[in-house]
């Protein structure tokens, strides 16, 4: 076992695309830093857009059980807890009336496919999505049923637009009172007002009590700007090297691309 010489480190990960690869798998030589790391005392955890659901399966696949996990790009955070199901409760949650976007974004995007997540993780969607991004506790309904309902997340993907094109519409729109997010294709993550990754991970840190220049946080996605920015201001914010140049441009630093096992590298260096 590596024996720290100093306080440790808190190190958020983002799952797709920087722990994971595309098709899911995950390389052995992520999982044997991620065991280093853990195994030397730093707090290594995940913040994912996924919800709940679909991001513990992940933990187990890695070997790890962090004392807390921020789902749902912030809005939902777990602590450990070996007497609540699958071994983690709900600590902190943040919802919002979805209604006066999801309407506003139906005006824009007629073809669009919507999904909103509660506070108890479960998801109403109007057309299938990606398990990856809902997981198993959800249905279909008609779009009124998503109005009106406290959500901590809406989804919403657009088959019919290629991702210049929604960048545009999205802009059109001129979403206010909520945080979002743009995805890899035109997909629109939305959150309650002034929630991301990285105000649940200033949360966390607080909690922890690890000092701002002891935090780095890892990803490739425009949902994960926000936390790269927080990390890099006195700590580390590494973007993967596949990542959008928004993202690598908010980025403190560049590791090689998940292909390359950036992740793998990235870790070896604490």
């Amino acid at each position: 076992m590596t024996v720290l010489t100093d306080a440790p480190w808190l190190i958020a990960l983002d799952i797709d695309g920087t722990t994971l690869h595309e098709d899911g798998t995950i390389s052995d030589a992520v999982i044997r830093q991620i065991h280093r790391v853990s195994d030397a005392g730093h707090e290594i955890m995940l913040a994912t857009g996924r919800s709940a659901a679909a991001t513990l399966p992940v933990l187990d696949r890695l070997g790890i059980t962090p004392r807390f996990l921020v789902c749902s790009n912030g809005a939902i955070t777990l602590h450990r807890d070996a007497d609540a199901p699958m071994g983690y409760r709900r600590e902190w949650v943040e919802t919002f009336n979805p209604s006066e976007v999801l309407l506003s974004i139906r005006s824009h995007l007629t073809n669009a496919r919507y999904a909103v997540e509660d506070e108890h993780g479960y998801y109403r969607y109007t057309e299938p999505f990606p398990d990856a991004t809902i997981g198993i506790d959800s249905e279909h309904v008609d779009f009124d049923e998503l109005l009106n309902r406290d959500a901590t997340r809406v989804v919403v993907v657009s088959p019919d637009h290629d991702m210049d094109d929604f960048l545009e519409v999205v802009e059109q729109m001129g979403l206010n009172r909520v945080s979002y997010a743009i995805g890899w294709t035109a997909w629109l993550d939305i959150a309650p007002d002034g929630v991301n990754k990285a105000t649940a991970m200033e949360r966390v840190r607080a909690e922890l009590g690890i000092p701002r220049s002891r935090v780095m946080a890892v990803g490739d996605g425009r949902n994960d700007i926000d936390m790269l920015l927080w990390a890099g201001a006195q700590g580390r914010g590494v973007a993967m090297g596949q990542s959008p140049e928004d993202v690598l441009e908010a980025a403190s630093e560049l590791t090689v691309s998940v292909y390359d096992d950036g992740l793998a590298v990235v870790l070896s260096s604490l």
